[in-house]
């Protein structure tokens, strides 16, 4: 029987016992009159079946990413990066939503990038110590109320929960991608590769390996030699896309999806447009982190899970939109 699941690879869950504010049930902006347009650009993912799932052996048996199996799949189109600081700055002008970790006062802010007083500065989070939480830490602040998005707007916007992620797409008249068109998307037309370029992590065609994600170099959690260049989130539009023409599904931020999370839902996974368990208490996220390390998370990979609370924020999860 596998275990209860941990928290999100490199990633804390909302505390449950810390105290929930008056009026932080989730906000809906899907009632704001009309949709202005989504900034990021769309990618036409065809039809067509391919096998879901991890086919190298590298996935924690817990985490669910076995039995390989086939998927069939309508046409959709997908944003071709997570969506930015910028599109969802425009989002929040345009209805005034404030999101849960606003509404609840405080985020998971990575322990080497805290700009707060020492006062802001809530503690570690239990069972993840290089996670703090943060007093006045949100999408505008993701490093705390002494940091802003200047410089930034064209990275991906992170401190959004799953039920901020479904608020944007409501309004933007999109969805959050349901984990089988995420995984396909990611996989970008390479069958059973580990990651959407193919099966090694580091580009070695130049004078010396070149990183093609964002991901943790050096001892994790103290030490980052930043060789691929960022210590956190990096701009959507780094390093090449994969064959569908999408960037960054892998490494530097995780990426919320729809489907409620299931460590054995695969087995019993209907072969078209499957659209995950019925019900949970945790949705999927996807794709890893720039928080990712070998010695603690390899799930920088197409076919790696994992899952938080609907309403868990944390400075290295975003998401992305689809529709059909």
């Amino acid at each position: 029987m596998p275990s209860d699941p941990a928290p999100a690879c490199c990633s804390p869950g909302r505390d449950p016992r810390a105290p929930v504010p008056d009026g932080a049930e989730p906000t809906s902006a899907a009632s704001v009159a009309g949709t202005p347009a989504h900034p990021i650009e769309q990618v036409t993912v065809p039809p067509g079946t391919f096998a879901m799932g991890d086919a190298h052996g590298d996935g924690r048996p817990d985490d669910g990413e076995g039995p390989v199996h086939p998927v069939e799949l309508d046409r959709f189109t997908i944003d071709a990066s997570s969506v930015t600081n910028d599109a969802f700055a425009a989002f929040v002008a345009a209805t005034g939503y404030r999101t849960e970790a606003e509404r609840f006062g405080y985020s998971a802010v990575f322990h080497l990038v805290v700009a707060a007083d020492r006062a802001d500065v809530m503690g570690p989070a239990t069972g993840t110590p290089w996670w703090y939480g943060v007093r006045g830490a949100d999408w505008a602040h993701p490093a705390g109320p002494r940091s802003s998005l200047e410089g930034i707007g064209d990275h991906p916007v992170t401190h959004v929960s799953w039920n901020d992620a479904v608020a944007y797409a409501d309004w933007a008249g999109r969805r959050l991608p349901t984990e089988a068109e995420w995984e396909r998307a990611s996989r970008g037309g390479l069958e059973g590769a580990r990651y959407p370029w193919g099966d090694e992590l580091l580009d070695h065609d130049g004078e010396r390996p070149a990183w093609r994600c964002n991901i943790w170099q050096g001892r994790f959690p103290a030490t980052n030699s930043r060789a691929d260049g960022w210590l956190t989130t990096a701009p959507v539009r780094s390093y090449a896309p994969n064959g569908y023409g999408l960037w960054q599904t892998v490494g530097n931020v995780w990426e919320w999806c729809a489907d409620w999370y299931g460590p054995r839902y695969y087995a019993a996974s209907p072969r078209r447009n499957p659209t995950g368990p019925r019900n949970g208490d945790r949705r999927v996220l996807r794709g890893g982190s720039y928080l990712c390390h070998d010695s603690y998370c390899n799930r920088y990979r197409n076919a790696a899970r994992s899952q938080n609370t609907p309403d868990s924020s944390m400075g290295n999860a975003g998401f992305r939109t689809v529709a059909r």
